[in-house]
């Protein structure tokens, strides 16, 4: 007969996961295939969700919540991830995994390489690994925190936002600064073209993150913006900043098709 401690963990093990499943809904919106990686957990507390690699800042404010993650190197494209979505599910572990869950994360930061130690011994997110680092609210909801670095499958899917896309300026004077949040399809941002009245579209360079900058004054001028994101789609916010526009403000535009 088996011991106890097993038949008991064996009885548990679906009631814990039931308190947590919830059934994929993101197969219609998925952008790739399921593929292999591994993630792991930090003991987030209320600062780490303000910052962070993408340049969002307060996460909280800008309607990402606990709900994210930091990429490791061969994910993280230099900050060209961010802002996509992720539906992340535990897979091959029956002790802590839960089974039958998911969780969809937005890419909000970096998960930093450890180059003293070797990629299969402790350098998690060391190339070529794909590595999930997540916030241990967002990694409860797949498995138990004892799991500590779990074997998972992801896959990219549609980015579900409330609201249109943000466009928070920054800079001064002909030094401008734009970081766009908020943005729903494929949920990254992979070129930006600004317009004003008294120019054509320039393209904008990505400065971190997603903050874009251009040397260029538009003081006194409309602004109008073009997105294109990873799957190809393109976003036109005409005249979103208005022509009293100022320095520290925040303005919202159209959204990106689903």
């Amino acid at each position: 007969m088996a011991p106890y401690h097993l038949l008991l963990a064996l009885f548990l093990l679906p009631a814990l996961a039931a308190g947590h499943q919830h059934p994929s809904t993101y197969g219609s919106s998925a952008l790739s295939e399921w593929r292999n990686a591994k993630a792991s957990y930090y003991a987030a507390d209320p600062e780490d969700a303000i910052g962070g690699a993408c340049g969002f800042g307060d996460l909280g404010k800008h309607g990402y919540g606990m709900a994210t993650v930091g990429l490791s190197t061969a994910l993280f494209e230099r900050g060209a991830a961010c802002g996509g979505c992720y539906e992340v599910k535990c897979v091959e572990d029956l002790k802590y995994c839960l089974p039958g869950t998911s969780i969809v994360v937005t890419a909000t930061n970096f998960c930093a390489p450890n180059f003293g130690l070797a990629a299969d011994a402790g350098g998690v997110c060391n190339p070529p690994n794909h590595h999930f680092l997540l916030p241990i609210q967002a990694f409860e909801k797949i498995a138990l925190w004892k799991a500590g670095v779990m074997p998972i499958q992801y896959r990219r899917v549609k980015c579900l936002r409330d609201g249109g896309v943000r466009f928070s300026v920054a800079g001064r004077s002909f030094f401008l600064t734009v970081l766009i949040s908020n943005v729903g399809g494929a949920g990254d941002v992979r070129s930006v073209k600004i317009k004003g009245t008294e120019s054509g579209w320039l393209s904008m360079g990505r400065n971190w993150g997603q903050i874009w900058h251009i040397n260029s004054d538009f003081r006194g001028q409309p602004i109008s913006f073009e997105l294109t994101s990873s799957d190809g789609k393109t976003l036109t916010n005409y005249n979103v900043v208005p022509k009293e526009w100022d320095f520290g403000k925040t303005y919202t535009g159209k959204q990106f098709l689903l």
